[in-house]
């Protein structure tokens, strides 16, 4: 159990432990009945301090990131914004915005979006963790580096809908137009190529935003990249059997499961009440567990070890054969990667053998459906010896030397 805890720990989370959520988190700005109307407007601008060079790479290192891009100090803002929920009703939602302290004014923007977070805490512009470190890495280059918290992390309201593409995408896309706007009053401007980049859960997110850029969602952005690593792109056809066959870890399988389906089911209607799908004692406490109060480490001790010891018998057997709703809601969010990208805009799916989280199948998975309408498409396996996390720490270096920088 120990051992299935610190890979949960790893895989999942890799953030440090907060002890509470700033004052604030997961409430509407002060000044929202002030603010514009628009989807993307900005409410806030909350500057989160500046780090010289040598300050982003002993950061980046202790994260385990390789920091030889690094090239300014970096100065990071947190940002409030109008967007919405799932269902189109308005809401607001935050994100971490950092630029270079240097390195010219018409900065390419790339856009980071972050694998599976429980608690708002852990959000980029809340934590001091990875996500913050990259972010500070990709704009140490010459970038406007942007990191959406998505909806019911950091300081949106409500509770996170896990694994809902679609309004992950929506959010991060009005993010993107929120750090615009809020680029010139920092002395800087957002160029119009955007690249796209996500880890684990973020993989997911950065196929459904890239779609929507590239399809014109915003005319003054255009897609220029993608590089997701270790994205649950097929939820139905290869994430969730390998839940069921061992090729993901079965700690990290519980944790997606209970996350997953508690989410959904404010989405597609799964159940009436926990105990349909859920075993005593998990059924009184599973959906408030991830009500985004709690820390993955606090969750993980208060689940059992096994899918069999999660879910009744029915529920057990139903998501190995998916029907009805949960069907409709898996693929819901297996559409990620069927679409027909612009032939110049440039995919690397980066993947591990090794991956217990997130099975190689998906990148595979997604890979062909792109080719299938005739896109080219790079696929990077970082080898049988990577885990979940490892898959990303190994393809980071790549992404960040591929990604433009901005001309002096």
């Amino acid at each position: 159990m120990a051992a299935g805890a610190a890979l949960l720990l790893a895989a999942l989370t890799a953030a440090p432990a907060l002890a509470a959520p700033p004052a604030g988190a997961g409430q509407a700005p002060a000044d929202v009945a002030q603010a514009g109307q628009g989807r993307g407007t900005l409410l806030s601008l909350t500057p989160l301090g500046s780090r010289r060079r040598d300050e982003v790479v002993a950061r980046a290192q202790k994260a385990g990131l390789d920091a030889g891009t690094a090239r300014y100090g970096v100065a990071a803002y947190r940002l409030t914004y109008r967007t919405i929920t799932p269902d189109g009703r308005p809401t607001t939602a935050s994100g971490l915005l950092a630029l270079p302290r240097g390195g010219g004014r018409q900065l390419p923007p790339v856009v980071h979006t972050h694998g599976t977070l429980a608690y708002r805490g852990y959000a980029p512009s809340v934590s001091e963790g990875p996500d913050r470190a990259v972010t500070a890495l990709y704009a140490s280059a010459g970038r406007a580096a942007i990191a959406p918290d998505y909806l019911g992390l950091g300081m949106s309201p409500g509770r996170h809908p896990y694994m809902d593409a679609r309004s992950a995408a929506s959010a991060s896309l009005d993010m993107l137009r929120a750090a615009r706007s809020a680029a010139p009053r920092l002395g800087a401007a957002l160029a119009h190529e955007v690249s796209v980049t996500g880890f684990s859960q973020g993989g997911q997110v950065t196929m459904e935003l890239g779609r929507a850029l590239d399809r014109g969602a915003d005319p003054h952005f255009r897609l220029g990249m993608l590089a997701p690593v270790g994205g649950p792109y097929d939820l139905d056809g290869s994430e969730l059997p390998a839940m069921f066959d061992g090729r993901v870890d079965t700690r990290s399988a519980v944790f997606y499961i209970a996350f997953f389906l508690t989410a959904q089911n404010r989405l597609h209607p799964l159940y009436t009440h926990p105990g349909e799908v859920f075993r005593a004692p998990y059924a009184d406490r599973v959906e408030e567990l991830f009500d985004g109060d709690h820390p993955a480490e606090d969750i993980a001790g208060k689940l059992p070890g096994r899918l069999e010891d999660l879910l009744t018998d029915t529920w057990y057997r139903k998501l190995q054969h998916p029907s009805g709703a949960l069907l409709e809601a898996l693929r819901a969010n297996d559409r990620t990667c069927d679409w027909t990208p612009d032939r110049e805009v440039r995919i690397t799916l980066y993947t591990a053998t090794g991956d217990r989280d997130v099975p190689i199948a998906n990148t595979r998975s997604c890979a062909d459906e792109l080719s299938g309408h005739g896109a080219k498409v790079t696929v990077v396996d970082q080898g049988r010896d990577a885990d979940h996390y490892t898959s990303f720490l190994r393809s980071e270096p790549s992404i960040a030397r591929a990604l433009p920088v901005a001309r002096r």
